[in-house]
């Protein structure tokens, strides 16, 4: 099966359940996306002493996405209007959620990257018996 099958089947709900399973499974990679950029943002603050920044940074990006690609596809494959039952008005709540999820995941990174950045230059400063 193609990865292009795996999310059409996803976004339709599957095999099992009405037709709000699949906006039911974007909200909830994007509710996943949400909670990991926070614990990145977190981690990133000093809040939090285990896992990598990085790492959670990156990974909310790509949940993000995916929350996103799945609403997307659940909008454009269910039939009907908002308030039948298609569980369009959840696919459209997914979305803004894999935007919070990737604004969260970009803002930790970039976090992540200038606070490595500061320690790398504090280092050589002292290294080197620099006053300034």
């Amino acid at each position: 099966m193609s990865a292009t099958d795996v999310l059409t089947v996803a976004a339709e709900g599957g095999v099992i359940g009405d037709g709000r399973t699949g906006a039911n499974l974007a909200l909830g990679v994007g509710l996943i996306g949400v909670a990991i950029g926070w614990l990145s943002l977190a981690r990133v603050a000093g809040r939090i002493s285990m896992g990598n920044a990085r790492t959670g940074a990156m990974a909310a990006v790509a949940v993000g996405l995916v929350g996103m690609a799945l609403a997307a596809l659940h909008l454009a494959t269910s039939s009907g209007g908002p308030g039948t039952g298609n569980g369009m008005v959840g696919a459209i709540a997914a979305i803004p959620l894999g935007l919070i999820a990737m604004a969260l995941g970009r803002r930790s990174l970039s976090r992540s990257r200038r606070t490595g950045r500061s320690a790398d230059r504090g280092g050589h400063e002292r290294e080197f018996g620099s006053t300034s």
